[in-house]
């Protein structure tokens, strides 16, 4: 899951190298941290939210076959 959420993050934002994404396994499934530079914020969070809600529902998918949950917060 981490590495499915940094390279998605790398392609969108002008500074790639600032984009870090932080695991933390929980019960249930993952708990994922992506940080970004300020000024890529809105790059990754996309007009209306969009791009987060696409992201976070491939993530929804990659997790529900292993019945597990994820949650993806942007920093």
């Amino acid at each position: 899951m981490k590495e499915l959420v940094e390279h998605i993050a790398k392609a969108l934002v002008n500074n790639p190298d600032a984009a870090q994404v932080s695991e933390t396994r929980t019960d249930e499934g993952w708990d994922l941290l992506l940080q970004v530079a300020p000024e890529d914020i809105g790059k990754i969070i996309g007009k209306q939210g969009r791009i987060a809600k696409a992201m976070r529902a491939v993530l929804k998918a990659a997790a529900a076959k292993d019945g597990l949950k994820v949650n993806l917060e942007i920093k």
